[in-house]
């Protein structure tokens, strides 16, 4: 779990659905022992992840700690700490008043809450004036407004990256404004509906010392227990000062219409050939993007490119149960216009981006074999493309199967084989036999030891194909269909011991697989068994008679032998008494 990353993975939580990787248009993703993770050196933080993971264990590293951490005293020195508001938060926090927000913010230790619409406004006067600059020369200019479309030209169309425009981010730009307005020392804390700006923060500490997400806000709220209707909000206002027209940038198309407005500053000649074009969703940039060359246009294309569809409004850091529409107005009718915007800007943060082109490392035609082989693609005709692993088709699979970022097991239709494989090598191996039957009482599956034991006649036509037997009717087969119907039925399993047909002897165990649909049972013939056993307990009993006989025998004669010493004994003792008194009267 790497939590130093704007996103990360609870492996525990991860359920092996492989939505994740399906849903994340780089691929970003790599399975491990069945779990996801993400590839940081080459995620954009577009968020996709986190919201389509059906278990949650895609997360957002949490900055509230950091961010609490900045806001303590340093040597009793309570530090300046100013807050760049995102202006989607007026569509999202629309239930109260500004003030009672700013306030609130204010309760958890920030000196000041600034809008980071003053930023934008910034940049698109800026953007005016690259446009319309007659020395320079690049047809094609892509906004910079947007970190994660910044990283996805950065990672995979770096041949566009001299096209983005060489300004900061509207969240930079208005840190820059704040240092140069409170001083160099204070600190500036992003919030808003993007997870991308934890990047940004990462990258320019000197500017945003940390990003939090909305939900991250609330959360924090939540734990303060702050009281919303006893809190005072009087005087509370932004700072400097309110935003403008910056405040509709959140909306897809929302800068153009900021630069269209800058623009009133030019002559018409200079700016009647600029085009402008709003794109959103990173599957559409990407279609834009590849394979263009920009020597075919004639006349000079901004392109406003944002990585959510229509805009930061829906942002991944806005888990909101408000419908996007009802955001979108309620920024709209916030946005206010100024009656005349100034030509040049008073702030700009200059800005080139490097390349960092994720490596596509090249296979070769008998690599990328042998890895659809480990998926039991073996022909053209395996590769069904279904998407069940996450990739769009089986050659995408086996290349990530080459660069060690997917498993054999996401594979279902592989899977799906081998488990095939596996049972039917168990059914046949068994000497048990083993049949299967539907609600219909149809076989479904037999194995060779069914046919065997109750079908032995036609044994050797079945063995050779038992799906020949699949469909006939058990009960023309045996004569106990009816504990098939009880198994059908969902009872409990049933045995049945010793149960004659014929002149043989069988146990049975039927169970239920799936109840009023199917149905198993697993028999055993017992009929020589139980024919030794009564052999056994005959002997047995001839024995034990026999030695009942003897014992009976033995203590018949010595009862004998003791009435003829006891007889034998009592003459002796008789005889001595006769001649003992005899003595004893001739003494006399």
């Amino acid at each position: 779990m790497n939590k130093i990353f704007p996103v990360y993975t609870l492996k525990n939580e991860c359920s092996d659905c492989y939505k994740c990787v399906r849903r994340c248009f780089v691929k970003a993703i790599k399975i491990e022992s069945g779990h996801a993770s993400v590839i940081s050196d080459k995620c954009i933080t577009c968020g996709t992840c986190v919201l389509a993971c059906p278990s949650k264990a895609k997360r957002v590293r949490n900055d509230i700690e950091k961010v609490k951490n900045i806001l303590m005293p340093k040597n009793g020195v309570k530090p300046k700490v100013y807050v760049s508001l995102a202006p989607t938060f007026s569509g999202v926090f629309n239930n109260m008043p500004k003030e009672k927000f700013i306030a609130m913010l204010k309760k958890l230790g920030f000196t000041g809450v600034s809008e980071t619409a003053l930023g934008a406004q910034e940049v698109s006067i800026k953007t005016a004036e690259i446009l319309c600059d007659k020395n320079d020369d690049k047809m094609l200019n892509i906004s910079s407004a947007c970190p994660v479309v910044v990283d996805f030209i950065r990672l995979y169309h770096p041949e566009f990256a001299k096209n983005i425009t060489p300004i900061a981010s509207p969240a930079l730009t208005h840190a820059k404004l704040l240092k140069e307005k409170y001083g160099d020392d204070i600190k500036v804390v992003f919030i808003g509906p993007c997870i991308a700006k934890k990047n940004e923060a990462d990258r320019n500490p000197e500017l945003i010392s940390a990003a939090l997400t909305f939900d991250e806000l609330k959360y924090w709220f939540s734990e303060e227990y702050i009281n919303t209707e006893k809190i005072n909000y009087d005087n509370e206002h932004f700072v400097p000062e309110d935003a403008y027209e910056g405040a509709i940038y959140p909306i897809e198309g929302g800068m153009n219409e900021t630069i269209k407005k800058c623009l009133r500053n030019y002559d018409y000649d200079d700016v009647k050939d600029i085009k402008f074009l709003s794109v959103s969703s990173l599957e559409t940039i990407d279609k834009l993007l590849k394979g263009f060359d920009e020597n075919t246009l004639k006349s000079k294309v901004f392109i406003e490119a944002l990585s959510c569809k229509a805009g930061c409004v829906c942002g991944p850091g806005v888990t909101d149960a408000k419908a996007g529409l009802d955001i979108m107005t309620k920024i709209i009718n916030y946005t206010k216009t100024r009656p005349s915007i100034p030509k040049n800007p008073d702030i700009v943060v200059d800005m080139e981006y490097q390349t960092s082109p994720v490596e596509n490392k090249k296979f070769s035609v008998e690599e990328l074999k042998g890895a659809l082989k480990r998926i039991g693609k073996n022909s053209i005709e395996d590769e069904l493309n279904c998407g069940g692993c996450g990739y769009s088709s089986c050659r995408e699979m086996g290349y990530a199967l080459l660069r060690n970022e997917a498993e054999p097991s996401q594979c279902a239709s592989y899977m799906r084989q081998i488990a095939h494989r596996k049972a039917d090598a168990l059914l046949r191996c068994m000497p048990s036999a083993m049949v299967m039957v539907d609600k219909e009482l149809r076989v479904a599956e037999a194995n060779n030891a069914f046919i065997k034991m109750f079908m032995e006649d036609m044994y050797d036509v079945y063995s050779q194909n038992p799906d020949m037997l699949k469909g006939a009717n058990i009960e023309k087969i045996v004569d106990f269909g009816f504990i098939f119907k009880a198994a059908l039925g969902g009872c409990a399993d049933i045995h049945k011991e010793h149960y004659p047909v014929n002149d043989r002897l069988y146990d049975i165990t039927a169970f239920t697989i799936e109840k009023d649909e199917l149905a198993g049972a697993i028999i055993v013939d017992v009929t020589k068994t139980q024919v030794n056993r009564e052999k056994i307990a005959q002997k047995a009993h001839e024995v034990i008679t026999k030695n009942i006989s003897i014992v009976q025998n033995i203590a018949c004669l010595l009862g004998e032998h003791m009435v003829e010493t006891e007889l034998l004994l009592s003459s002796i003792a008789q005889d001595y008494d006769k001649d003992n008194s005899a003595g004893e009267t001739k003494e006399g």
